[in-house]
């Protein structure tokens, strides 16, 4: 893990508290990352993708969305998601203001999922997003969909997704993407749950989503 400082900025609709990783050289973007329901910006997976990141020249901000600064533990309360959006399209804007340029958004879990309706929302936010274990749909309720937003996306998307996630198995992720009118492309992760980290090649996976998100939005 490489030392980043805190990072805050309350000039926006909603306040961005996390940590900002910065290359030692000029920034080649700028990417948010954001956590799940049940973690925060210091979750291994995002850490570890922040490093790796940074290390490829990107300048990251992990945070913490606005239902986890209002609490430290616990599920995002109903009713959280717009303003955990706004907190995202802030964060996206301050790191813009620290690094001008190209701008990427990504997400575990539920921050994915925010992340994703962001964009469906607002489509010239982005450049593309990095959707990590997307939960598609509750476990043991594959009806229960979480795709009605898709149709809307506009925004290239990278899906990074273990092959045993409970939130949606490869084919449906699969299908899915069909809904989206984007360019998308998906990355299994053999052996991985919704965790991510789980996988055989858990300790080469930074790298595997680096390379693989750099070889999909240098293919725009």
């Amino acid at each position: 893990m490489i030392a980043a400082p805190e990072f805050r900025d309350d000039s926006g609709e909603a306040p961005v508290r996390g940590f900002l990783h910065l290359p030692a050289n000029h920034a080649a973007g700028a990417l948010v990352l954001t956590h799940g329901a049940g973690a925060n910006c210091n979750a291994p997976l995002l850490v570890a993708l922040a490093d790796a990141f940074c290390a490829s020249g990107f300048a990251v901000v992990r945070c913490d969305l606005p239902f986890r600064q209002a609490r430290s533990h616990g599920p995002p309360q109903r009713g959280s998601a717009e303003r955990d959006q706004q907190g995202l399209r802030a964060a996206v804007e301050a790191i813009q203001r620290e690094v001008p340029g190209r701008a990427f958004l990504g997400g575990h879990s539920y921050g994915a999922r925010q992340a994703s309706m962001l964009a469906a929302s607002e489509p010239g936010l982005v450049e593309a997003l990095l959707l990590l274990s997307y939960p598609l749909h509750p476990p043991h309720r594959p009806a229960e969909l979480r795709t009605a937003h898709f149709p809307r996306l506009t925004t290239p998307a990278l899906f990074v997704h273990g092959t045993r996630d409970g939130f949606g198995s490869l084919a449906e992720m699969e299908e899915a993407r069909k809904l989206i009118p984007a360019r998308t492309r998906l990355l299994p992760v053999e052996g991985a749950g919704h965790e991510l980290m789980s996988g055989r090649d858990r300790e080469q996976l930074p790298q595997i989503v680096v390379g693989a998100f750099l070889g999909f939005v240098q293919d725009q």
